[in-house]
């Protein structure tokens, strides 16, 4: 799918977004912009993976450089009355830091929306420009904030 900013999801980042939702093959999917042309899959974290790992790898590339993140968010949910469950979310995050060339956020912001048509069943998506937005304790409120007590 082209989107207008003119970049295409490659195939191969939706049989990674079915390895995570179906097969629970990775806790996360760090994907990037090649060339300005094609969104692919920068790396990967195991199941073993935690949520450090994701943000240090989403981080990685540098201040200056945007990503975008799939990651499969296990936590702890209570119903009124109820023991505590296990809930599962997939979210997708948008990561363009503040320090990032308005340019390149401008190409991962346009071609946010290409993720999101491809990857369908994802929970939530979130944006984030610096690592307060990013962080566990963030993400977890605005997850729980789509929970029914």
């Amino acid at each position: 799918m082209i989107q207008a900013s003119g970049v295409q999801v490659a195939d191969a980042c939706q049989d990674a977004f079915l390895d995570i939702k179906k097969g629970k093959k990775y806790r996360y999917i760090i994907f990037h912009i090649k060339e300005e042309k094609v969104i692919d899959i920068e790396k990967c974290g195991g199941r073993e993976a935690t949520y450090d790992d994701y943000l240090n790898d989403l981080a990685s590339a540098g201040p200056d450089e945007c990503r975008y993140g799939l990651y499969d968010f296990e936590y702890d949910h209570q119903c009124q009355g109820t023991s505590d469950t296990k809930k599962q979310k997939l979210f997708l995050m948008s990561w363009c830091p503040e320090t990032a060339k308005i340019k390149k956020k401008m190409v991962y912001s346009s071609s946010f929306d290409a993720l999101k048509a491809a990857f369908i069943g994802v929970g939530k998506y979130i944006q984030a420009t610096d690592m307060a937005e990013a962080s566990y304790e963030c993400v977890l409120e605005k997850l729980r904030a789509t929970d029914r007590s």
